[in-house]
């Protein structure tokens, strides 16, 4: 599939060519739009970092929203053609995980690429460890690899890839398979997985309605709940605010041509507003102390102190200060927001399915390093670990 990271990014462009889809949706009415400001601020307001790939998903949503922002959209397009030619210089082989290679199965289906239909159906068999972390299924992966999946059985359907029925019928039990697991991971607030894979749930899930009873998800209860999220500031990344824009305007990536009948016709936003929205951490202390540890095969203490409203990378990077020897650690950028490579020099390895997980009390978090505000008191962990 070496075609698989160039056609997804150059594509972006030829939205209008790609015809619409039937989906089952719900969206923010027009009177709540305002709501949505702080996810189109992010996504306007921030500064791109070369080489990632936030720029992909970023002008795909705003595409998809029907937002005009020539300035943004020409810088966008110009780091798009960095990471095409980035990716080239690798030769074109996918530096891939299983959310990454479904974004680009479904990339070559919208835009008439080439690709492997028998491929497909071996690389999505829903057990597939890479769905998992550890034994924690991966929704947004999941959710990813229905909408791939759907737009190729539609394409299967209409003609338009010829293929035996086998793998066809295959492709439905996967879509149903994965939509039951999108669905076990529902909470009772609404969200799905979490915070940040909702989103992308919620899109697998307007696509895929024919694999589940309308008893088995209240659409509204989770877009209520987003939205709630959204006024306390999760979506602080611009690549997290991208996926998440579509959905609550009860569109999908497979709703590109804004005559869709399954879509309403979006506002006009504005996102002209030149001061980024602020999100207020409670509490009148200057600093806070928190406790923080590295654990590996044991365990490394350290009481930190930092400003409050710090995150969790803001703990790491004084730890080191104090103690570079237990506490040294490196981190790479992603579209995702920083994430952390190595610490005491024990690298994380895909191929060993090892990285480094953050806790708070024990628990793991859902929000990035670069993104979790931490509490005066709490209980913070690096964890070598295994998925």
């Amino acid at each position: 599939m070496k075609q698989s990271h160039q056609l997804p990014l150059m594509g972006l462009l030829l939205f209008s060519l790609i015809p619409s889809q039937l989906c089952e949706i719900c969206e923010v009415s027009e009177e709540n739009y305002i709501r949505l400001k702080p996810l189109l601020n992010t996504m306007n307001q921030s500064k791109y970092t070369r080489g990632t790939s936030s720029s992909v998903n970023v002008l795909l949503s705003l595409q998809l929203v029907g937002i005009q922002n020539q300035n943004l959209k020409q810088k966008l397009i110009q780091q798009i053609e960095y990471i095409v030619k980035r990716r080239q210089a690798h030769n074109g082989n996918p530096l891939t995980n299983y959310y990454q290679l479904s974004l680009d199965v479904l990339a070559l289906c919208l835009f008439n690429g080439n690709y492997s239909t028998t491929k497909v159906v071996n690389y999505f068999t829903p057990e597939n460890k890479n769905y998992y972390f550890g034994s924690q299924f991966s929704v947004d992966t999941g959710a990813m690899a229905v909408l791939a999946l759907t737009c190729v059985k539609r394409s299967l359907i209409n003609g338009q890839v010829k293929t035996d029925e086998s793998n066809l019928k295959n492709i439905s039990i996967y879509i149903k398979s994965l939509v039951e697991k999108i669905l076990s991971e529902k909470k009772e607030n609404g969200l799905i997985g979490n915070t940040f894979s909702t989103g992308e749930a919620m899109q697998a899930l307007f696509v895929s309605s024919d694999y589940y009873h309308e008893n088995d998800w209240n659409c509204q209860q989770t877009l209520n709940t987003v939205l709630t999220e959204i006024s306390q500031g999760a979506f602080s990344t611009p690549n997290v605010a991208a996926q998440v824009l579509p959905a609550l305007m009860g569109k999908t990536f497979l709703d590109v041509n804004k005559d869709s009948s399954c879509v309403s016709a979006a506002g006009n936003f504005s996102i002209s507003t030149q001061e980024p929205i602020t999100v207020t951490t409670p509490g009148s202390q200057s600093s806070i102390s928190v406790n923080y540890s590295v654990r590996i095969n044991e365990t490394y203490f350290a009481n930190v102190t930092v400003p409050n409203g710090s995150v969790f990378l803001d703990v790491m990077k004084k730890a080191q200060e104090m103690n570079d020897t237990i506490f040294g650690f490196t981190m790479e950028e992603s579209s995702w927001g920083p994430y952390i490579t190595s610490v005491q020099g024990l690298w994380a390895s895909n191929n060993d399915r090892t990285y480094w997980e953050l806790l708070s009390g024990g628990k793991p978090l859902s929000q990035g390093v670069g993104s979790y505000v931490v509490h005066d008191g709490e209980n913070l962990e690096v964890r070598w670990s295994k998925y």
